[in-house]
Formats: C-alpha cells, sequence, structure tokens
C-alpha cells in the first residue's frame, strides 16, 4: 500500500491541475466542444461525401509530403540514407495517388485505419475518464470511450455491406459524442468558476 502513495499523490496533483485548466480555458472547451457537434453532424448527413473528402485530404497530403521527401533527397544527394529517402518519398506519393485515384482503395484502406483508431481513441477515453473520475461529468468522456470501441467492433463485423457509408456515419456520431462531453464539461467548470 505504501508503494502506492507517490502514485496517488501524483494523482491528486495531475487531477487538480486539470481542473484548474478547466475552469481557465472553459471557453476554449466550449468551443471545441460546438465545432465538433456541427462537423458530427454534417459528417452524419452525407456520410458518402464525408468518407471521400477524408481519402482526397489524405492522398494530397501523402502524396504532397513524398514529393517534398523525393525533392530533398535529390537536392541532398551525400545526405546519409539518400536511397531510403528516395524510396519512402517515391513510396508515399505512390500512396497518395492511389487514395486519389482509387478511391475503394482509399474507402478500404481508411476504413482499415479509422477501425484501429477508433480501438485505440476508446481505450484512451476511457483511460482518460478514470483519471478525471472525482470531476462532475467524467461519464461523458467514458461513454464517448467506450462508444468507440463499439464503432471498431461493428466495423469489422459489418464490413462488406457497409464499408462505403458507415465510416462517415460513424466519425459523425464519434464527433457529437467528443463535442457534448467538451461542452459539458466546459459549462460544468464555468459554473465552478463563477
Amino acid at each position: 500500500m505504501k508503494g502506492t502513495d507517490p502514485i496517488a499523490i501524483e494523482l491528486a496533483h495531475m487531477q487538480l491541475k486539470m481542473f484548474q485548466y478547466l475552469q481557465t480555458h472553459w471557453r476554449l472547451f466550449l468551443f471545441e466542444g460546438v465545432i465538433f457537434v456541427l462537423l458530427g453532424v454534417s459528417a452524419i448527413v452525407i456520410p458518402q461525401l464525408f468518407t471521400e473528402a477524408i481519402i482526397l485530404f489524405f492522398g494530397w497530403i501523402i502524396g504532397i509530403g513524398g514529393f517534398v521527401h523525393v525533392c530533398r533527397a535529390l537536392i541532398f544527394r551525400d545526405m546519409p540514407g539518400f536511397g531510403l529517402w528516395v524510396f519512402g518519398g517515391v513510396l508515399q506519393v505512390f500512396v497518395g495517388s492511389l487514395l486519389i485515384f482509387d478511391p475503394i482503395f482509399g474507402v478500404i484502406t481508411i476504413t482499415v485505419m479509422m477501425t484501429l483508431f477508433f480501438a485505440a481513441e476508446g481505450g484512451i477515453k476511457i483511460y482518460w475518464a478514470f483519471m478525471l473520475r472525482p470531476m462532475p461529468d467524467w461519464k461523458f468522456v467514458l461513454i464517448s470511450g467506450v462508444t468507440e470501441l463499439v464503432f471498431a467492433l461493428i466495423i469489422l463485423m459489418t464490413w462488406s455491406k457497409t464499408v462505403h457509408w458507415l465510416l462517415g456515419l460513424f466519425l459523425g456520431i464519434n464527433m457529437i459524442m467528443l463535442g457534448c462531453s467538451m461542452v459539458k464539461l466546459s459549462l460544468s467548470h464555468k459554473v465552478s468558476a463563477s
């Protein structure tokens, strides 16, 4: 038991700092929560368009990043690892092009990545919720994390039938859940601050 005392003290210190930060910056959390809710609603209304927009965005970012890697490697040819930098850049340009020009590949790839994202972020939010546990409304963060884990499982179980629109829908629901939890946390800390 004595070995956990420093851990409990450190956890209590972190919770106090988090509480003070939320009280000081509640408006920022409120604004961010509203933005997430609005983005979530738009993703639910047009899930296929939202999914395609994500794919195009990722494709361009990856492709441009790869082009920059290749250019830098060609400018600094005597740099150690020249061949690896060129190969990595060309690979990024190839993957970015696939995402832009082959939407089916993009949808499948991004859906796999988002399934992993939902699982990882869900676990992180559940952990964060238990760190916030003595604070008011910590359960909203917990519900958001559990929801993401459920989304990851549903995507895995209904993969072939829903791959084109389910990602946009789940991203929208996830953003609304996150936005609502941030709005609720910020408003409860606004009340505490006054």
